[in-house]
């Protein structure tokens, strides 16, 4: 087995510092360049480490036309490389305009007095990804809905939005939008009526955390040799409702949503397989690295229960085993 991913390409967003500072959610930051480090590390996810395979989008890079770009670039790989698989990462706000029903991404160079043209509309975010024509494409948002991630991160409470706009994860009917196609899958990191929540220690959100255990090998068996969807699903499944409640008392379901067969997104500690002992046996290596990790650069997808390993075909709410 090649102990690269070699059809792997990635792009991370994580909007970080914005134009107008007191909408900055620096944790986004740390959520992508978390990931970066996980899927670059040759021992663990093994995408080849330069800017043809792997980019990351924060701060002031983090623009409207950049992320467009980007989603530009997966095309482009897309269409030269048939086997290539395609993820997508973005952690940041997500807006509503309760007057028009349009659903908005939060890019770094908002502007408070022009929003609607500053912005990142849903559906100029979903044409650019229905233009990549990838066989397998993974699309993870990790948007804070509400007060639930900016009170977490930094007690200062609710932040003053734009008159008549209101925080939200994806509606169900950009999700319905982006799924479309074959070999799609999206990802969210909670429910349109719930919060997404930072882990207490303020490293990381809660969603992300278990999202970068997962690629190591949470959701995985002793010997697996690579990260499939349903790893992710399963492990995302069972922790990230569990730590918000042990952190909050509060429900934060992840969502997904997919008409796909089961396929791999990374390989597993650099297609070596998890080793004797399973996940069991390099937790504690996986939390002391993950910890690493954020120190070096300075918690949020159909609810589901239960076990979809082996899933072959994965539709919304009604996961069904083939």
């Amino acid at each position: 087995m090649s102990q690269t991913f070699a059809h792997g390409y990635a792009l991370f967003v994580g909007i970080g510092n914005t134009y107008y500072p007191s909408w900055s959610l620096p944790v986004t930051l740390k959520d992508a360049q978390a990931l970066v480090s996980i899927f670059t590390d040759a021992n663990l996810c093994a995408y080849p480490n330069n800017d043809q395979h792997i980019r990351l989008l924060h701060d002031a890079s983090a623009t409207r036309q950049a992320i467009v770009d980007g989603l530009n670039w997966l095309r482009e790989k897309a269409a030269a490389d048939s086997q290539a698989t395609i993820v997508v990462y973005y952690s940041g706000h997500g807006w509503l305009d309760k007057a028009t029903g349009i659903y908005y991404l939060i890019p770094h160079d908002v502007k408070p007095h022009n929003v609607p043209k500053s912005v990142l509309a849903a559906q100029s975010f979903t044409g650019a990804l229905r233009a990549i024509q990838a066989r397998r494409l993974l699309v993870v948002i990790d948007s804070c809905h509400a007060e639930g991630m900016a009170a977490a991160k930094d007690d200062h409470g609710e932040i003053d939005l734009p008159p008549g706009f209101t925080k939200m994860t994806p509606p169900k009917s950009m999700i319905d939008t982006l799924k479309q196609g074959e070999g799609r899958a999206v990802f969210t990191s909670s429910r349109e009526t719930q919060l997404s929540y930072v882990r207490p220690d303020q490293t990381l959100s809660i969603y992300t955390y278990h999202l970068i255990e997962a690629f190591r090998g949470a959701g995985s068996r002793e010997g697996d040799m690579e990260v499939h969807l349903s790893n992710l699903m399963n492990h995302l499944g069972k922790t990230v409702p569990a730590s918000a409640q042990q952190f909050y008392q509060q429900e934060q379901t992840p969502f997904f949503d997919a008409a796909t067969e089961d396929f791999a997104v990374a390989l597993l500690r650099g297609g070596k397989g998890l080793p004797v002992g399973g996940w069991d046996g390099v937790k504690h290596e996986a939390k002391e690295a993950t910890h690493r990790v954020v120190q070096a650069y300075c918690e949020r997808s159909v609810a589901i229960g239960g076990d979809v390993s082996g899933s072959t075909i994965i539709t919304g709410d009604h996961n069904t085993k083939r």
